[in-house]
Formats: C-alpha cells, sequence, structure tokens
C-alpha cells in the first residue's frame, strides 16, 4: 500500500546540542593568556558569545555541535539538503522493511498529488492520472520486480523524488548560521524552508544565545543579497544589497565604495 504524506508535515526531533555552550570557551583559548585549566574553568560567558556574533567572527561557533534526526520530507529535498558540505548525513536505506513490509513512502505537494493529465500508453490508449497515480503505478511495478527477484538497488533507478527519506543531521553553529541564511529565505523552495525554519526554531529554544539574529540572509545581514532575484513579498519591504550599497554611497559624502581605499 502507498504511503503519503503532504509536504509540510515532515517531522524533526533535536537529538543533541544547547546545554553547555562551548563557544565561549574556544574564544577564550584564542585570546587569553590564562592557563588552560583556568580557562576551561571559567563560568560560561554571554557577552563574548554576543561578541563572537557581532563581530563576525564565528569560528568560535563550530566547537558547539547539534544533531537532529528528521522524516516526513522528500528526497527532493534530501537532494538540496546534502549540498551543504559542512555537515555529516547518515541517510536511513530506502530499502529497508516496516514491520516486516517493505515501506513505500511518498512526500508531494498536494496540487502535485491532485493534478490530473492525459497520458499516453505504449497501446496508444489515453488514459488520465493524478499524481497519486503515478505514485502508485510506481509502487506496484518496484514490487513485481522485488516479487520476481530483480535486486532493488537495480529497481530504486525508477523510484520517484517523491520517496521519503529519513535521516540524522549533524551540524556545528556556524554551519548552521550559514545554511539558515539560505535555506529560511522565501526563495528556499518550500519544503527544505519548511526543515529548516524547524531546525532553526529547535535551535533557538535549546541555545538561544548562539542563535540571535539567526534566519534569512536579510536577517544577518539587513538587506537581501538576493538584488534582483529578490522574492516579490520582500520587495520594497527589505532593501536588496544595490539599495544598501547605494544609501551607504549617499551618506558617504563622496566616499568611495570601498572604504578600505579612504584614507
Amino acid at each position: 500500500m502507498l504511503q503519503e504524506r503532504i509536504t509540510g508535515e515532515g517531522k524533526v526531533l533535536l537529538l543533541a546540542g544547547g546545554g553547555k555552550i562551548y563557544t565561549d570557551v574556544a574564544a577564550r583559548f584564542v585570546r587569553s593568556e590564562r592557563s588552560l585549566e583556568d580557562i576551561a574553568a571559567s563560568p560560561y560567558s554571554r557577552e563574548i558569545v554576543r561578541n563572537i556574533l557581532s563581530s563576525g567572527h564565528r569560528a568560535a561557533l563550530e566547537f558547539d555541535f547539534f544533531l537532529f534526526a528528521v522524516e516526513g520530507y522528500s528526497r527532493v529535498t534530501e537532494t538540496q539538503l546534502v549540498r551543504k558540505r559542512l555537515a555529516s548525513y547518515l541517510i536511513k536505506s530506502g530499502r529497508a522493511e516496516l514491520n516486516g513490509k517493505r515501506a513505500f513512502s511518498v512526500v508531494y505537494p498536494e496540487n502535485a498529488r491532485n493534478f490530473a493529465a492525459p497520458v499516453t500508453l505504449p497501446d496508444g490508449h489515453t488514459v488520465t492520472l493524478t499524481g497519486h497515480d503515478l505514485a502508485d503505478i510506481s509502487r506496484q511495478w518496484y514490487e513485481a520486480g522485488v516479487d520476481q527477484g530483480l535486486p532493488e538497488e537495480d529497481l530504486r533507478y525508477l523510484k520517484p523524488q517523491a520517496t521519503e527519506f529519513k535521516a540524522i543531521i549533524g551540524m556545528n553553529a556556524h554551519a548552521l548560521h550559514d545554511w539558515f541564511s539560505i535555506r529560511c529565505c522565501r526563495n528556499a523552495q518550500h519544503e527544505i524552508r519548511h526543515l529548516a525554519r524547524t531546525m532553526l526554531r529547535l535551535c533557538r529554544e535549546a541555545a538561544p544565545d548562539l542563535f540571535v539574529g539567526a534566519g534569512p540572509s536579510c536577517v544577518q545581514l539587513g538587506y537581501c543579497p538576493e538584488n534582483r532575484l529578490q522574492n516579490p513579498r520582500c520587495k520594497g519591504r527589505i532593501p536588496t544589497k544595490d539599495e544598501a550599497l547605494e544609501i551607504l554611497r549617499a551618506h558617504g559624502k563622496g566616499m568611495s565604495a570601498d572604504p578600505t581605499l579612504d584614507d
């Protein structure tokens, strides 16, 4: 039987992260002249963490690590997710069985599930199929192949991208800030944006000091770096990078575009 979910119903569980924060300890090692024992024994400093975030020197954030379990997202989102290279992924095999039965789970937008279109079959007949029909036909074909003894590593080539994936994801706080800046943006595909926003909410709850100002690029930078590709919903509300530069030039009264070149 086909198991279906609609995008936006994915689940995320924070397995580890938060609690004791090590970013301030890491930062002290760089600057402090005290002994290693004294540095390690120092009480937590929220001020150090805030200074790191405001300065943009985020290397120390890489010593706080967060571990997530996710399910209910499609392979479409998995493909986009693993483009973030500064992360660790353990993805559950799509050939694993569920309660003694093979799982064929799909996740897709409701409009794609219900959209019907005419399809011409090899014998020349035309039938009207919905996205749900196509997914269920894929399931039937896949299970028939398994029953005939075809290896699943070959059959899975024809599995739809809507197939659900489940994974363990590990990222440090620095990588998470970077990932949130891209995937929380309104220009991000809606399913991966749902994943990113859910992870951000969990991070803010677990370690609020580490994720002050975390979010899409416009939140972190104060402007939108997308320029002409800015999301229509943001136009007129958030200045683009080019618009922000024009504002700076107007207030600079003759300063060059690169202030490092001025005396």
